[in-house]
C-alpha cells in the first residue's frame, strides 16, 4: 500500500542568548545534512577477516538475505576462504537457507597481511581488499541476486565457486549451460496447523569472466569454474529467487532471474540509488558523547534501520521472534520459525514508525490482515465459538496459534495460544495481542495520514474488538471483567491482568477513533462508547510487598500499578507487565495523575534490565528520566550485544543473530529526543543529558522533526509536517511570547504560553523565535560526519574487528 507523500512545514526554534561559538544546521528554510558522512559513522570495520560464522556480515534487500565470512586461513588451508550462506524469508516452515557458497579463489585476499574490511551502510555494500585484490558483494535491490565484484585477480588462474547444502537436504542438482543450480521444494503438511502450501528453495550461481563451466560435484553441490578477464577482474552472480516447486523448471526460473541483473556498473547505481533515496527518506541520527557511548548507541541504531530495510520487504516479515533470520550463519532456528511472536515484533514497528520508514511494517500488517479469516475460525474453535479474533501472541505465518518448538527436546513441545481448551500455559490465554497489532495499525495511520492503508487494515481492528467485547463478563461492580486471561507470559490465568485492561481502554477508544474517521460501524461505536466506562481501572499493589490489591482510588504514597487484579500470583515469565499502560498502550501521559505511579512502577519493577527485548528504555524515556534511559541502553548493550555484526545473542546457537536489542534501541533514542503519543509534540523530554544530538524523528500527521542539542542546549529544532491545520507542540520558552515567521517576515506572534498551537499550511515554512530575544543567524556548520575508520568498543562488546 504506498504511502503518503511528505509534503513539508518548517518551523525552527533558535534562542538568540546562545553564544556566537554554537552553530545551526539550519539555512535556505531547510536543515542540512551529510547524509553519506552521517551513515558512514556507523560502518562496520574489519581490521583482520572475520574467520567465524557469528562474526558475519549482513546484507539484503529485504526477501533475499545473505552471511558473509572467511573461514579457513593460512592453518586451516584456502578451501574456505569467502563463504556466504543465503536465506530468504519465504522458505517456511523451517527457515531453510537456500545454499552456502564458498569462493577459494579469494584466499589470498582473506589472508594478506594488508586485509581489510568495510560493510559500507550507505551503499550497502561489504568492501573487502588485501594482496592487490578487492571484492565487492552486494544484493541487487530490484532482484533477488547477489552480486559479488572482485578485481585484482590472476587472469591466468582458474577460479572456482561452489554451492552446497547439508548432508541431510536433498535437494536437485543439476546444470544449465553456464549456470549450477541446487533446488529443493516440500509441502507444508507435517506440523500442526500446517498450510498445505508448498515452499521450498533455489540457489544458482554463474559467473560474468572467460571460460565459464558449470558441473554437479556431489548431490547437493554444484559449481562453476571459470578465469577472470585479462585485467583481472570478474563477477560472480548468484540468484536466490523465490521457489516453490510450482514456479517453472528450477533452471528456467534460475536463468530469468540471473538476467535481471544489471550489467557492469550499471549494477552498482542502481543498488546505491536504492539505498540513498531510503537513507534520504529515513530519520538521521549523530550522537557524540565525551566517552563514545553516544555513538555507539548511534551505531546501533543505524545497523537497526540498515537491516529494517534489508530485511523486509517480502510477504512476512523478515524477523519471526526478535532473530534477524535473514542474516543467519546456522541452519538450525529457535523458537519455532514457522511461528510470529508478536512482543519481539512490537519494538520494530515503533521503532519503523518513528523513524520515518513506516512501510517496513507492511510485511508485519499484512502477516495479520491475510489471516484474519483462519484467526478467526482458530479463534471461533479454540474460544468457545466466540466471535471476532483473539489473535495468538504466537501465531504461525498462516494464522493457528500453535507454538511447535522440535530444538529444545526429543519430543517436540506443542502449545496452544488463544485457546480456552488448553492447559495453563505462557500464551494459552493471552488476549490482548489482537489490541495491540490494532493500535499499531491505528498508530500507523496517525502516522502516514494513509486513509487507504486504515480502510484496508480496519478489520483487524474491528474484529478484535469485537472479541474483547465478548469475552468480558459483568461483575456485581457493575464493571465488565476479563477472566481467565494471562498477563502476557508472567502470571496465567488472572483476572483483570493489566495488559488487558490497557488493551480495552486504548483499543475501544481508538476504534471509535478509526471507525468515524472511515463513516461506519456507528451501531459499533456506540456499543463502546457505552463500554469504555464498565472497564476496571489499573490494578494497584505495594511497591514492595506483600502485594496485596489496593484501591485505585486511594491517596497512597508507595503503590506501583499491578501486573493484574491478583497482584500475588506466580510469575512465570521475566516481564514488567506494570509498565505496559505507559509503552506501547500510550495510556499514561505526562499530564496524566498516574504519572507519579507510573514512575514509581518503573523504579520498583521486578525485573530491571532483563532479556534483551527488555523495554526498559523505551519505558524510562516515556516517564522522562534521561539517566535511566542512557543507563539501561548501556546495561542492555554491554549484556546482550555480544555479536561485531552489532546484533545480540539471548542465548541461541551461535550464528543465529537477535535484532531485537538493536530495534530497542533505535525506538527508545527517538522516544528520547522528540515524542508525540497524543497529539502534542514534546522536544527533547529525556534525551540523555550528557550526548550531544542532531537527530531527526517522525511524528504523526506525516510529520518529521529535527533536533540539535549541543553542551545541554536546543540550538535547532525543525518540523516537516505534511498536513493541513494546527500544530501543537510545548513552547521551548513557557515564558516567552513567540513570533512565527514564514521566510523572514512574521506572520503572527503567540503570547506566553506552555502549549503554542496555530495554523499551518502544507508546504510553508515558519520561523519561530521568542520575543524576548533579537534575531540572531547563528553561524551556520552542515551536519556532516566522517566515515568509521575502526571499530567500535562498549566495556566488553564491540562493533567490527580491531587489528590482531
Amino acid at each position: 500500500m504506498p504511502l503518503t507523500p511528505k509534503l513539508i512545514l518548517i518551523a525552527i526554534f533558535s534562542t538568540a542568548a546562545l553564544a556566537q561559538s554554537q552553530t545551526t544546521a539550519w539555512r535556505d528554510s531547510s536543515l542540512h545534512v551529510d547524509y553519506p558522512g552521517i551513515i558512514g559513522r556507523s560502518d562496520i570495520v574489519l581490521a583482520q577477516p572475520n574467520r567465524l560464522a557469528n562474526q558475519a556480515i549482513p546484507l539484503g534487500n529485504g526477501r533475499l538475505g545473505v552471511a558473509i565470512w572467511s573461514p579457513g586461513g593460512l592453518t586451516n588451508g584456502p578451501t574456505d576462504a569467502l563463504t556466504i550462506q543465503l536465506n530468504r524469508v519465504d522458505t517456511l516452515p523451517n527457515r531453510l537457507a537456500l545454499a552456502q557458497l564458498t569462493l577459494p579463489g579469494l584466499a589470498a585476499l582473506a589472508n594478506a597481511p594488508d586485509y581489510s574490511g568495510r560493510l559500507d551502510l550507505y551503499n550497502a555494500e561489504f568492501h573487502e581488499q588485501g594482496a592487490g585484490m578487492k571484492a565487492t558483494t552486494y544484493v541487487e535491490p530490484g532482484s533477488d541476486n547477489l552480486i559479488i565484484d572482485v578485481t585484482g585477480a590472476d587472469p591466468a588462474k582458474l577460479q572456482t565457486a561452489t554451492l552446497h547444502l547439508p548432508s541431510e537436504r536433498t535437494p536437485k542438482a543439476e546444470i544449465a549451460g553456464s549456470i549450477a543450480i541446487l533446488s529443493d521444494s516440500w509441502l507444508d503438511n507435517k506440523q500442526p496447523g500446517h498450510s498445505d502450501r508448498s515452499f521450498g528453495t533455489l540457489a544458482a550461481v554463474t559467473a560474468d569472466a572467460r571460460s565459464v563451466t558449470a558441473k554437479v560435484s556431489a548431490a547437493n553441490t554444484v559449481a562453476i569454474t571459470f578465469q577472470p578477464y585479462p585485467d583481472g577482474h570478474f563477477r560472480i552472480l548468484v540468484a536466490g529467487p523465490h521457489f516453490d516447486g510450482n514456479s517453472g523448471p528450477a533452471a528456467k526460473v534460475a536463468a530469468k532471474s540471473l538476467s535481471q541483473v544489471p550489467k557492469n556498473e550499471q549494477a552498482v547505481t542502481q543498488n546505491r540509488e536504492w539505498w540513498h533515496t531510503y537513507w534520504h527518506h529515513a530519520d538521521f541520527m549523530k550522537i557524540t558523547s565525551s566517552d563514545g557511548v553516544g555513538e555507539y548507541m548511534e551505531n546501533l541504531r543505524t545497523l537497526y534501520l540498515f537491516a529494517s530495510a534489508a530485511q523486509s520487504r517480502s510477504e512476512y516479515p523478515g524477523t519471526q521472534a526478535g532473530i534477524a533470520d535473514l542474516f543467519s550463519s546456522v541452519s538450525t532456528h529457535h523458537w519455532d520459525p514457522a511461528a510470529f511472536w508478536h512482543w519481539n515484533l512490537r519494538m520494530m514497528v515503533a521503532a519503523n514508525i518513528s523513524a520515518g520508514v513506516p512501510e517496513q511494517n507492511l510485511p508485519y500488517f499484512n502477516l495479520y490482515r491475510s489471516n484474519l479469516e483462519s484467526i478467526e475460525a482458530w479463534t471461533k474453535l479454540h474460544m468457545n465459538g466466540k466471535p471476532g479474533i483473539c489473535i495468538p501472541e504466537t501465531m504461525r505465518f498462516n494464522g493457528p496459534g500453535y507454538e511447535y518448538e522440535e530444538w529444545d527436546d526429543p519430543t517436540p513441545i506443542v502449545a496452544l495460544n488463544c485457546a480456552a481448551d488448553s492447559k495453563p500455559y505462557y500464551n494459552a490465554r493471552t488476549i490482548s495481542t489482537g489490541a495491540e497489532v490494532s493500535l499499531w495499525i491505528w498508530q500507523q495511520y496517525l502516522a502516514t495520514n494513509d486513509l487507504e492503508f486504515l480502510k484496508h487494515n480496519y478489520p483487524v481492528m474491528r474484529e478484535a474488538t469485537r472479541f474483547l467485547l465478548s469475552y468480558a463478563t459483568p461483575g456485581q461492580d457493575g464493571l465488565t471483567h476479563t477472566t481467565p486471561s494471562n498477563a502476557h507470559e508472567t502470571m496465567w490465568d488472572q483476572t483483570d491482568p493489566t495488559t488487558d485492561v490497557s488493551a480495552r481502554k486504548a483499543l475501544f477508544a481508538a476504534n471509535i477513533a478509526a471507525a468515524k474517521k472511515l463513516g461506519i460501524d456507528a451501531d459499533l461505536v456506540t456499543q463502546l462508547q457505552s463500554e469504555l466506562p464498565k472497564v476496571p481501572e489499573l490494578p494497584r499493589t505495594e511497591a514492595i510487598t506483600p502485594k496485596t490489591l489496593l484501591i485505585s482510588s486511594a491517596d497512597n504514597s508507595d503503590d506501583v500499578i499491578a501486573v493484574s487484579y491478583q497482584p500475588a500470583s506466580e510469575n512465570h515469565n521475566v516481564e514488567n507487565i506494570g509498565l505496559e499502560p505507559v509503552w506501547p498502550y500510550d495510556l499514561i501521559s505526562d499530564n496524566s495523575p498516574l504519572f507519579a505511579v507510573a514512575r514509581r512502577t518503573y523504579e520498583h519493577r521486578p525485573y530491571p534490565v532483563n532479556q534483551d527485548w527488555s523495554y526498559d528504555p523505551i519505558q524510562a524515556a516515556r516517564l522522562q528520566l534521561p539517566d535511566e534511559v542512557e543507563s539501561t541502553l548501556v546495561k542492555l548493550t554491554e549484556q546482550y550485544q555480544q555479536f561485531i555484526n552489532g546484533f545480540a545473542n539471548w542465548g541461541g546457537t551461535n550464528g543465529e543473530f537477535y535484532i531485537e536489542q538493536e530495534g530497542v534501541t533505535a525506538a527508545a533514542l527517538q522516544e528520547a529526543l522528540v515524542q508525540d503519543y497524543d497529539g502534542l509534540i514534546r522536544v527533547n523530554p529525556s534525551f540523555p543529558h550528557n550526548w550531544d544530538v542532531d537527530g531527526q524523528v517522525s511524528v504523526r500527521g506525516d510529520t518529521k522533526v529535527g533536533v540539535q542539542i549541543h553542551s545541554g542546549k536546543t540550538e535547532t529544532v525543525v518540523i516537516e509536517s505534511g498536513e493541513n491545520g494546527k500544530i501543537q507542540i510545548r513552547n521551548p520558552w513557557p515564558d516567552s511570547a513567540v513570533t512565527i515567521l514564514s521566510g523572514k517576515q512574521p506572520v503572527l506572534t503567540l503570547k506566553a504560553a506552555s502549549v503554542l498551537s496555530f495554523p499551518v499550511t502544507k508546504g510553508k515554512q515558519y520561523l519561530l523565535q521568542p520575543t524576548t530575544h533579537t534575531t540572531v543567524d547563528l553561524p551556520y556548520a552542515e551536519i556532516s560526519g566522517t566515515p568509521a575508520t575502526t571499530a567500535k568498543r562498549l566495556g566488553q562488546v564491540q562493533i567490527g574487528l580491531s587489528a590482531r
